[in-house]
C-alpha cells in the first residue's frame, strides 16, 4: 500500500507543504557540507595558526622544563599543575575551535537559511524506539550512506597516500637533518596533504549537496488529490466562498436599496434598466449615482421608488449608458451633464423648486 501511495506522489512538493516542513525542521542538508567546512577550517588552522600555536606550546614547555626543580609533586599539587596545563592548551587552541564552529554553523545556514525549528527539541518516543531504531538502521538510506562513507573514505586514503609517497624518499635521509628541518619538512607535507582532502571532501560535499536535496524533494512530492486538497484548504471550499459572495451581493443591496428612497430620480428603461441618481445642490458639484440594476433589480428600485414617491423618468438611452458607466456612490461623468441636468431641472420644475 505504502508503495501504491509513493507512486502516486507524482506532484512537486507545494510552497505551503515546503513552509510547514521547514516549520518542524524538515529540510534537505547534507552532513557533508559541514564536514567540508570543518576540514577547511582545520586546514586552514593548519596553515595559519599551526605555526603561532606550536611556537607559543613550545615556549610554554620550555619555561616548564627549566623550572621544573622548582615544581613540588603532591597529591593536592598534581591536579593544580594539570588544570594549569589544560587551561594553558585552551587558551592557545581556542581560536582555532571558534574558528571550526563558526565554519560548521556558516555551512549549516547557508544550506537551510537561519532555521528555528522548537518541535525538534521535543522528545518524542519514536526517537527511542527500538524497532524503529533497527529499521532506520536497516534502512535503505542507511545501506546509502554506508556506502557513501565507505567511498568517501576509500578516495580520501587514496589521495593521502598518494600525495605522501612522493616525500617518502625522504625518510632515509632525516636522520642527518636538524630536528628543525624535519619539523618543517613534516610541516609542508601535512599541509599538501591537507589540500588534498579538502578538494576530495569539496566534490563529496557538492555531489552529496545534489543528492539530498533531490532525496528531500522526492519525499515531499505529493498526490494530485493532496494538491487539491490543500488548494481548497488553502483558497477555501468554492461552495462556501459562492455562499460568501452571495450573502455579500445581497447585503450590498440591500445597502443600496435603502439609498433608493434618497434619490431625486431614478431613470429607466423602461424595463431592463433602472438608475437611482442623488443631487443636494449645496453640497454636490455634480449628480451621485445611490443604486443602479437590471431585470428583477431594476424592478425592485421602481417599486422602492414608487413606494417613496420618487420620481421615475424613462430615457432608455440615458440610463443604458449611466449603468455601464458609473459605479455606485460615483459622480456622473461630465459627458452626461447636459441629459442628467434637463432630468433634473424638469423634476424640480414639477416640485415647483
Amino acid at each position: 500500500m505504502a508503495e501504491e501511495d509513493d507512486s502516486q506522489k507524482t506532484e512537486d512538493p507545494t510552497a505551503r507543504k515546503l513552509s510547514k516542513a521547514r516549520e518542524k525542521g524538515q529540510v534537505g542538508t547534507s552532513q557533508e557540507v559541514k564536514s567540508w567546512a570543518i576540514l577547511l577550517g582545520a586546514a586552514m588552522g593548519l596553515a595559519v595558526l599551526a605555526p603561532w600555536t606550536m611556537s607559543h606550546i613550545a615556549g610554554y614547555a620550555v619555561g616548564f622544563l627549566q623550572h621544573i626543580e622548582d615544581i613540588s609533586v603532591t597529591r593536592g599539587s598534581v591536579p593544580l599543575l594539570m588544570g594549569d596545563v589544560f587551561l594553558e592548551l585552551g587558551i592557545v587552541l581556542s581560536p582555532l575551535f571558534a574558528m571550526l564552529l563558526i565554519l560548521a554553523f556558516v555551512a549549516n545556514v547557508a544550506q537551510t537559511g537561519f532555521l528555528m525549528a522548537p518541535s525538534k527539541l521535543v522528545p518524542s518516543l519514536d526517537k527511542i524506539s527500538i524497532i524503529k531504531g533497527v529499521k532506520r538502521m536497516f534502512s535503505l538510506r542507511s545501506v546509502i550512506e554506508f556506502l557513501k562513507g565507505l567511498f568517501k573514505l576509500t578516495v580520501m586514503a587514496f589521495v593521502c597516500f598518494s600525495m605522501t609517497l612522493p616525500w617518502m624518499t625522504d625518510l632515509p635521509v632525516m636522520a642527518d637533518h636538524d630536528i628543525m628541518d624535519v619539523l618543517d619538512r613534516i610541516y609542508f607535507v601535512s599541509l599538501s596533504i591537507a589540500a588534498g582532502a579538502v578538494m576530495v571532501m569539496f566534490v563529496v560535499a557538492v555531489l552529496d549537496f545534489s543528492y539530498q536535496k533531490f532525496e528531500f524533494t522526492k519525499s515531499m512530492r505529493m498526490s494530485r488529490q493532496e494538491v487539491k486538497d490543500e488548494h481548497k484548504d488553502t483558497e477555501g471550499d468554492p461552495h462556501v466562498k459562492a455562499r460568501i459572495r452571495k450573502i455579500r451581493t445581497e447585503r450590498a443591496q440591500q445597502r443600496m436599496m435603502a439609498n433608493v428612497p434618497n434619490a431625486d430620480v431614478v431613470i429607466t428603461n423602461p424595463t431592463h434598466f433602472a438608475v437611482a441618481l442623488e443631487y443636494k445642490m449645496e453640497n454636490m458639484q455634480a449628480p451621485k449615482l445611490v443604486a443602479k440594476g437590471v431585470d428583477s433589480l431594476a424592478l425592485k428600485i421602481r417599486e422602492v421608488a414608487e413606494e417613496n414617491e420618487v420620481p421615475i423618468v424613462e430615457n432608455p438611452p440615458l440610463a443604458r449608458a449611466l449603468y455601464a458607466a458609473v459605479e455606485l456612490d460615483e459622480e456622473i461623468p461630465v459627458e452626461h451633464y447636459q441629459a442628467v441636468a434637463e432630468i433634473i431641472g424638469y423634476i424640480m420644475r414639477l416640485k415647483g423648486k
